[in-house]
């Protein structure tokens, strides 16, 4: 699980603070607010709602003096140093702070009523007083203490407001409320808020949706959608012009809305920045940012890259011999002087350090290496890693034959499959025929024909690189193993030459044996760009944001499905902005690295077009959709798996389970009958927004669950939770294991077949050296380096993060029933992963 986010800013410019450990900040300095965390400029306040579920950090003890007319309660602030806080609190601003201190007014700290003046039916009036600093904890927290005085008739306490007046931020860690002689509420269904709370809990929904106007601030917490206009760079260079995505002609998911300015040479394209705004509650924790330099993947890249340019002098060059490969690991790459130690800053585990002037780049041995050198050269590795390896989303089951295409004969060519039924019955040797096979379901295939096919000819019009669309085809062995049997490639009629289309297959004599491994690693280049492009990206984070935006525009924090969800969004926001500014953008690491180049994120958009569907987002839906699974109420989890050996979709439903299990006695406990569903104007506001504003271009799909019972949110709410656990957790922390010996997943091919329209002379140079050829085919030198210790940035671990189940929420902590139902999930979550010490599911959020 993850830490919760947080709070808002109403017109009053008070803030509702729903959540531990705000952050407040002082005179002076803007608004801005994080997960867990707040930063408040002066004479703007937090609010600890107590009904919104602070109660692991909002404590009111029963103990305190009670007179006939007033209760006296003591409120004691726990405040931590901060990045950018204490640590820079210093000079004239640290003096007056200090003065602050002294005169005990360092934090001014109210208290508000849960309940209206049954005489006047208004709030009732805040009762209030100056935290003094009483000195520091154990653990280096500064301790701040209010006293209040609190007639009998002020009701429960509903929430606090805490303004800052200091010159800088403060890390608010703890409140503890000591007198009260009720304790505190946990979460609230819109129906069932307080009275006293009510408007709070409308303004602060009013104020994070904004007006949709004007630039979006570093320090807003404003959440809005826009279309990706901010990929290219148009006013840089004409080439960086990249269309908008989002819309009739590139369907797309929404991000957040940043508000930038045009460009001044495309309209539609939004100016890029030094920094994309995400609202603050979206940044990443001070652990985080100490430990990642706030910007790692941003800062990172562009220390990396120019560097990587400069070692190498041409960046054409391939690596002349497979040791060369292995000298990354064993010797490293010498890199030129980067200053003040930028690199050894972001790739710590991967920087060497060689003398004053330089660095050493040297590579990790991947532990798919330690266990075997030569893994990434054998086909049963090659089939095993559609199954088990990074990109576990992309086989599927033969269901129809022959194979056709379903793109328009006249543009592409005929679109018979060359794949024939001879060839396959030829290379299962009689075992079965191909009408056996696939009735039996034993035939399997890796199908990027009809996505990459339309992109080939505009990218080889891309100096060193070349595309094919692709089919492979591989067998279920009676061993339950798959075996590959055929490769198809395909390109599109060009310059007036007709389509060519070859099949290549595993066999024994030199040349075909060579051709086989060229044609793999062709596949292997479409793979990776699939993975990365739709498997990961689009799936796992694209398409999430707008679930984030519409959680926080439309679910109150006192909502109990805001407190269910917001643990597994943590991150992404942020991760998505970098992505946008380093990873995905024009000229970024995708397009330099990856076989679509410049047509990335439009083959992105075609995925999301051909392939994105809600319903199929959850996992056993998936499985069956590709024919990976088939239901069986019969069966542990509902289906049963085409190839039992099938390691991902296997555990992944373990984890499937557990996860529905907690999310059905989470809602049930909300939720008893379906009438509380309709009648949630939150959630249905919520549900709406996703369908019809997050995901606009899809929103007259007949594919939308409907939510009107509790089983409906169920599977919504699982499916949302899976997507940003177990199958991001799939796709994403194995990929330096898998990808770092980059011959095992080229991330691209940039040399033809040699059979296609035949070169005499680089035909004669294969036959020769035929190992040259894969060489040159594989990404240049500085293609693979940049990728390989970009994915070693990616796929790392952070500190703060925490596993699926970990870590109990205060709030559900309150709720018995909540409680014991989290006590199960991690009990199974520990007990039923962990059984074995070796599968680990983490929370989904990305290294940076």
């Amino acid at each position: 699980m993850l830490k919760p986010q947080l709070v808002h800013q109403s017109k009053t410019g008070q803030t509702l603070v729903p959540f531990p450990k705000p952050f407040v900040h002082g005179t002076g300095l803007p608004v801005f607010i994080r997960s867990s965390e707040i930063c408040l400029k002066n004479k703007q306040k937090n609010v600890h709602l107590a009904g919104g579920g602070v109660s692991g950090n909002v404590k009111a003890v029963l103990r305190g003096s009670e007179s006939k007319k007033a209760i006296k309660v003591k409120a004691v602030a726990t405040v931590s140093p901060t990045v950018g806080g204490f640590l820079t609190n210093l000079g004239l601003d640290r003096g007056l702070d200090d003065i602050q201190d002294l005169l005990g007014k360092s934090l001014l700290v109210e208290l508000v009523s849960a309940e209206l003046d049954p005489k006047t039916g208004l709030e009732k009036e805040t009762i209030k007083d100056y935290a003094r600093r009483l000195g520091r904890d154990n653990n280096g927290g500064v301790l701040y203490e209010a006293e209040f005085e609190v007639p009998k008739d002020f009701g429960r306490i509903g929430g606090i407001l805490v303004e800052n007046e200091h010159h800088k931020e403060m890390f608010l860690k703890d409140i503890a409320v000591d007198g009260f002689p009720t304790g505190p509420v946990n979460s609230y269904l819109p129906s069932e808020t307080p009275s006293g709370l009510k408007r709070l809990r409308e303004e602060e929904l009013v104020s994070l949706r904004g007006n949709g106007e004007g630039e979006r601030k570093k320090f807003e917490r404003i959440y809005d959608y826009d279309v990706y206009n901010d990929l290219g760079d148009p006013d840089k260079n004409a080439d960086l012009k990249r269309p908008v995505l989002g819309g009739k002609d590139h369907p797309y998911p929404r991000r957040c809305r940043t508000g930038r300015r045009r460009t001044k040479t495309d309209p539609l394209s939004e100016a890029r920045s030094g920094s994309v705004y995400v609202p603050r509650d979206e940044a990443f924790s001070e652990v985080k940012q100490l430990t990642f330099q706030a910007k790692t993947v941003y800062s990172g890249l562009h220390a990396l890259v120019p560097s990587l340019q400069t070692a190498f002098v041409n960046r054409k060059l391939g690596f002349p011999y497979f040791t060369a490969i292995d000298t990354l690991f064993d010797q490293g790459l010498k890199m030129p002087s980067d200053g003040p130690g930028i690199l050894k800053n972001v790739l710590p585990r991967l920087i060497k350090a060689a003398s004053d002037a330089d660095d050493i780049l040297q590579f990790e041995v991947p532990e798919t290496m330690l266990r075997d050198k030569f893994f990434w050269f054998r086909d049963e590795e090659f089939a095993r890693q559609t199954l088990a390896g990074l990109n576990p989303y992309s086989i599927q089951l033969v269901t129809e034959w022959p194979l056709k295409s379903k793109l328009d004969p006249a543009i592409y060519g005929p679109p018979e499959s060359a794949i024939t039924t001879e060839l396959i019955e030829q290379e299962i040797r009689g075992f079965v025929t191909v009408e056996e096979a696939i009735k039996r379901k034993r035939l399997f295939i890796l199908d990027y024909h009809d996505l990459l096919l339309p992109y080939v000819n505009k990218v080889r019009e891309i100096e060193g690189t070349t595309l094919y669309g692709s089919r492979t085809i591989f067998f279920l062995t009676r061993d339950g193993t798959l075996r590959p049997l055929a490769i198809e490639l395909t390109r599109p009629p060009v310059d007036g030459k007709p389509q060519w289309k070859e099949v290549f297959t595993p066999c024994w004599d030199a040349t075909g044996l060579w051709l086989w491994r060229l044609a793999k690693a062709h596949v292997l280049s479409h793979d990776s760009g699939f993975h990365q492009l739709v498997s990961h990206w689009l799936r796992t984070h694209c398409a999430t944001e707008p679930y984030i935006i519409a959680t926080n525009r439309q679910l109150s924090a006192m909502h109990p499905i805001y407190r269910l969800l917001h643990p597994h969004f943590r991150y992404t926001m942020e991760i998505n902005a970098l992505a946008r500014e380093a990873l995905i953008n024009a000229g970024g690491i995708i397009e330099s690295s990856f076989s679509p180049a410049k047509y990335a994120m439009e083959l992105c958009s075609d995925g999301y077009d051909k392939l994105w569907r809600f319903d199929r987002e959850a996992l056993p839906a998936d499985l069956i959709s590709r024919g990976m699974a088939v239901e069986d109420p019969s069966a542990p989890h509902g289906v049963r798996l085409t190839i039992e050996d099938y390691p991902f979709a296997a555990d992944g439903l373990v984890l499937w389970d557990i996860i529905k299990e907690w999310v059905t006695n989470y809602v049930n406990y909300y939720y008893s009958d379906a009438s509380k569903i309709e009648s949630d104007e939150e959630l249905q506001a919520w549900w709406t927004e996703i369908r019809t504003v997050g995901h606009a271009d899809k929103k007259d799909e007949s594919w939308w669950p409907v939510l009107k019972t509790p089983k409906d949110l169920i599977e919504i709410i699982t499916t949302i939770t899976w997507v940003t656990s177990g199958h991001h957790a799939a796709v994403n922390f194995g990929q330096y294991t898998y990808a770092g010996y980059f011959p095992n997943r080229p991330t691209v091919a940039r040399l033809k077949m040699p059979t296609e329209d035949a070169d005499e002379v680089f035909w004669k140079k294969f036959m020769e050296k035929p190992e040259f050829a894969l060489l040159q085919c594989f990404p240049s030198q500085i293609q693979a380096t940049t990728v390989m210790a970009v994915l070693d940035i990616l796929s790392n671990h952070s500190p703060d993060e925490e596993y699926l189940g970990e870590e109990l929420e205060p709030s559900w902590e309150e709720e018995p029933a909540i409680k014991a139902a989290f006590e199960r999930f991690n009990g199974r979550v520990m007990s039923t992963l962990f059984r074995d010490g070796g599968i680990l599911f983490w929370d989904g959020s990305d290294r940076p």
